[in-house]
């Protein structure tokens, strides 16, 4: 993995001096004294104080030479996440833009979601939104993962697999979307280098075995390269590129290579002043070298989405080898290398923003908008940013010559989306390099695609099926959705009304406006008529709208049921002739059931003048049959026996006490064909083979042990717990006394768990 040097505060101050002025200095001072402040006394999992962190976030920054509220928010990203300080406080002090950045890389509260997959796909959504309205946010989200990941060697091997899967997911593709080159690459090395270490350390060997001559090879055909560029009486700069390891092991398995079939491991850039220079530069490389078929790539004239610009060729270089050469101008590379950070600017010192003419990586936040307008919820929408967004691309033209830019894969009906919805809508078919092909005819690079309409053609629902873009998804759903609403609404509302009806409710009753408006406001729903279109189209269940109509009525009903379950038990004989007309609630799983075999705690245990009560043996004292045992009314879940001499019963405080009931055990003689868990301790002086003394005469008396630990304390006296099945209490009497007949062993006695 690459070397990581961390920088001071005093460093990070000195990289912001080279472009910013005496007061905006002073800003970010101030924000990293605020965030010294709200950091005091934390530390991470390295050991190191907190404040470096931040620290490092705002040095990267201040490196990419971002403006004064970046680097600011790089220091107080996570004040407001991991301290006291609120996002009101960061936009008293520091303003707002600083305050959106800072909220944009907060993570949402985890308790409030059912899974870690929906708590991590809901925070993508927010800080991808929140990039798509300010760049900055994904900046400092970059920054703070990168430091992240040179200090992942402290956290859990588990730890270390999700957040690297999680960085290869989503940050190194956000860093190649928008170029920042010098980031991805690292993000996705230090990312292999957790998720995959076998290959990882497998690939270092072979570039480290073969490195002195391939070093020798680039420096021969730099030498080489020299005279040529020389003879042009240009400016040039000639170094060898540094290849990535992730970038190697994706080819190796991407093309079925193997490692010394990876042309560009060998490689050199070259960067001229100009655009003219660049293409001088390929005609002299081209002249003295052969060029390898189909290895040519002009991304000058055809910009990558992220805005790179570069000439790429392989040719046959010295010895026979093949060798690959950039070219490009200063302004590419730093762009290459730095993206969308490359187009912050400076005038005099006062920031200017981004110039928007220069921003093809810029679309990505229009991209994201629109993927959130169309999606219904975090893990629709992360899915189309992985679709749409994160794909590899392919790049087509119409017939007049415009690029457009589409997810490898696309067919060509996603290219009539891409145009207009209108087109694609009344597509019929299309012609791709002047032959006639379908709609769901795979688009290659360089494809000039023409799309063939007619007025009455309209969408069909497996076109939904057929496309790549959650673009082309989302438009062919709406059209269905325009186009069913009226039939959809009717069929919904039908249903919600059958099914009040169906459980004994009047639709006026829970159809009225004060009901409706809180299903709207839980759902989300603008309308009424939405929610009924939603359940008709079958994006909402009749069940989920109604459940949430009558969740007061139900509650009220529950507790109801319950006051008088309980004042029924509690009465005891008094009102056994009401139990008739109360239900019981339904039962609930307890583990402690599955203690007892072959016998229902219900028929083994009886309150006088109740039947059919929902019983449960508790689990911290076992109750078995014979012991003197008493009842515990549980709100909600019938009653649980305990012994009488439990712990929980005997230091119970006067409101427990005020609910437990005398309660009987039913049929004994029957409970002989059942068995249950018993615990017992026994005590005795530690000698050679007590322990084995113990288990045998425990296995001459019983066959069902369950559990047997022990240990010794300082005195060398053995204590034993133990856990055996049994019919009832006398057979554990019984057991307990027969090992107190061993040698040396002095007591036993029941326990609570």
């Amino acid at each position: 993995m690459s070397k990581y040097t961390e920088m001071t505060h005093e460093q990070v101050m000195a990289a912001c001096k080279k472009y910013m002025t005496a007061d905006q200095l002073a800003f970010v001072e101030s924000a990293y004294q605020f965030a010294a402040r709200a950091h005091e006394g934390q530390t991470r999992a390295s050991g190191q104080p907190y404040i470096v962190h931040p620290t490092q976030v705002a040095g990267t920054l201040a490196n990419l030479g971002l403006d004064p509220d970046t680097v600011a928010a790089g220091f107080l990203h996570d004040t407001v996440e991991d301290t006291s300080v609120t996002n009101d406080d960061i936009k008293e002090k520091f303003g707002a833009d600083v305050a959106f950045i800072v909220d944009g890389v907060t993570k949402l509260n985890k308790y409030e979601y059912k899974s870690h997959k929906e708590f991590l796909a809901e925070n993508h959504r927010k800080m991808l939104i929140a990039m798509a309205k300010d760049l900055r946010v994904i900046l400092v989200k970059l920054a703070d993962r990168l430091h992240n990941m040179h200090t992942l060697e402290h956290l859990r091997p588990d730890k270390q697999r999700r957040i690297a899967a999680e960085t290869l997911d989503i940050y190194a593709p956000l860093a190649d979307r928008l170029g920042i080159g010098t980031i991805k690459w690292e993000l996705e090395d230090m990312s292999f280098h957790y998720m995959n270490p076998e290959a990882y350390y497998k690939i270092v060997s072979m570039m480290d075995a073969k490195r002195s001559e391939r070093e020798g090879y680039i420096k021969d055909a730099i030498d080489y390269l020299r005279g040529t560029l020389d003879s042009l009486g240009i400016k040039y700069d000639i170094s060898g590129r540094p290849k990535h390891i992730y970038s190697i092991y994706k080819k190796m398995v991407n093309k079925h290579k193997d490692f010394n079939e990876i042309y560009d491991l060998l490689a050199v850039r070259v960067i001229v002043p100009t655009v003219k220079d660049c293409y001088a530069v390929l005609g002299a490389v081209h002249t003295k070298w052969k060029p390898m078929p189909g290895r040519f790539k002009d991304y000058i004239a055809m910009p990558k989405a992220n805005g790179y610009q570069s000439l790429h060729t392989t040719i046959i270089g010295p010895g026979g080898k093949p060798l690959e050469i950039q070219i490009r101008t200063e302004e590419m590379h730093k762009v290459a290398e730095y993206g969308v950070a490359a187009h912050w600017a400076y005038k005099r010192g006062n920031f200017q923003g981004v110039d928007e003419k220069d921003g093809g990586a810029l679309d990505i936040g229009r991209e994201i908008l629109e993927l959130q307008k169309d999606s219904s919820d975090a893990d629709e929408f992360m899915e189309a940013v992985h679709s749409d967004i994160f794909a590899d691309k392919v790049y087509v033209f119409t017939p007049k010559g415009e690029v457009y830019e589409l997810p490898k894969g696309s067919v060509t009906l996603d290219f009539a989306y891409a145009i207009h919805t209108q087109v694609g809508d009344h597509a019929i078919g299309a012609k791709v390099n002047d032959k006639l092909v379908p709609l769901d005819y795979k688009m290659k690079n360089g494809d000039v695609v023409d799309i063939l309409t007619q007025g009455n053609a309209r969408p069909s629902r497996d076109w939904a099926k057929m496309v790549k873009t959650s673009r082309a998804k989302n438009k062919i759903r709406r059209y269905f959705r325009d186009v069913d609403r009226e039939e959809s609404l009717a069929r919904g509302k039908s249903e919600l009304v059958d099914l009040l009806k169906e459980n004994g409710l009047s639709a006026k009753d829970f159809l009225d406006k004060s009901h409706i408006d809180e299903v709207l406001d839980h759902f989300s729903f603008k309308t009424d008529e939405d929610m009924y279109a939603a359940i008709g189209f079958g994006n909402m269940s009749a069940v989920s709208i109604y459940n949430r109509l009558t969740a007061d009525l139900r509650r009220q009903q529950e507790e109801e049921k319950q006051k008088q379950f309980e004042a029924q038990i509690m009465s005891a004989g008094q009102q056994a002739a009401a139990s008739s007309v109360v239900k019981k609630p339904a039962p609930q799983k307890d583990d402690a059931k599955s203690k007892t075999k072959g016998k229902k705690p219900d028929s083994l245990v009886r309150v006088q003048g109740l039947e059919d009560l929902d019983m449960h043996f508790a689990k911290c004292c076992n109750p078995v049959p014979g012991d003197p045992i008493v009842g515990y009314v549980t709100k909600g879940r019938g009653v649980t026996v305990h012994r009488a001499d439990c712990r929980n019963v005997v230091s119970a405080d006067p409101a427990v006490q005020g609910r437990m009931i005398d309660v009987e055990w039913n049929n004994i003689d029957e409970g002989k064909q059942a068995s249950f868990n018993a615990n017992f301790e026994l005590f005795g002086y530690n000698r050679q083979k007590l322990l084995g003394d113990v288990i045998n005469r425990l296995n001459a008396l019983t066959k069902n042990i369950t559990n047997v630990s022990a240990s010794v304390n300082e005195e060398n006296i053995a204590h034993f717990y133990i856990t055996v099945e049994v019919r009832n209490a006398a057979q554990l009497n019984d057991i307990m006394a027969k090992l107190r007949d061993i040698p040396d062993v002095y007591d036993t006695k029941r326990t609570d768990n």
